[in-house]
């Protein structure tokens, strides 16, 4: 059952992580920036907007909203409002519901769709066909997060992070989900640029 449009970057390795446990995955993490914009980052003002291409509600978007501004504080940001901010965080979400069966059930991974370089977004396509029996519920996020000047418009940083949980753990919903994507996402910024990494996750 989908919760919003889907867009994982790096479905392959998500979903494989989400079939062989119904626990607290890691969180894939990957960044990008170029060197000249490295001196850019943090130790400014910045507004927090939400991508238009977002379809979840104001409700379920705020704890991820609050969660990448306390983020963004900790890196030397202030937040502000959009007409004096120096730089705009746009912030696109997604939520998905899969079924992930027992060990050593089969499994069938599709991908398809379009890819787009740095600063222009990437949008995929995923099929996800999980056999086996007494299948659990896996809840998949994927957040990123873009950071452009706002006079300019030209893309300084950003990061994407992946996310799977079983259904049941308190790190599924809310609150306590976007304090752990957040964290992971800004873990050691702005990180190296096109490295992905896997970040782990205390479970709750």
């Amino acid at each position: 059952m989908k919760i919003s449009r889907i867009a994982l970057l790096a479905v392959t390795a998500a979903a494989l992580s989400a079939c062989t446990t119904v626990a607290t995955s890691p969180v894939e993490v990957t960044r990008f920036h170029q060197p000249d914009t490295v001196g850019q980052l943090g130790q400014t003002t910045i507004f927090i907007e939400t991508a238009s291409d977002v379809d979840l509600g104001a409700l379920e978007l705020a704890p991820y909203k609050q969660a990448v501004a306390r983020e963004l504080a900790k890196v030397g940001y202030r937040e502000t409002s959009r007409d004096s901010a120096a730089q705009i965080a746009q912030l696109s979400l997604d939520r998905f519901i899969s079924e992930a069966p027992p060990k050593e059930s089969p499994v069938s991974v599709g991908v398809g769709g379009s890819t787009g370089s740095y600063g222009s977004g990437v949008g995929l396509g995923i099929g996800i066909n999980l056999g086996g029996k007494k299948s659990a519920q896996q809840i998949a996020t994927q957040m990123s997060v873009r950071i452009r000047n706002a006079a300019s418009g030209d893309a300084l940083w950003e990061g994407r992070a992946n996310f799977s949980v079983g259904s049941n753990s308190p790190q599924a919903e809310g609150e306590a989900n976007a304090a752990t994507i957040a964290a992971a996402l800004f873990r050691e910024f702005p990180g190296n640029s096109g490295e992905t990494t896997e970040v782990k996750v205390n479970p709750k």
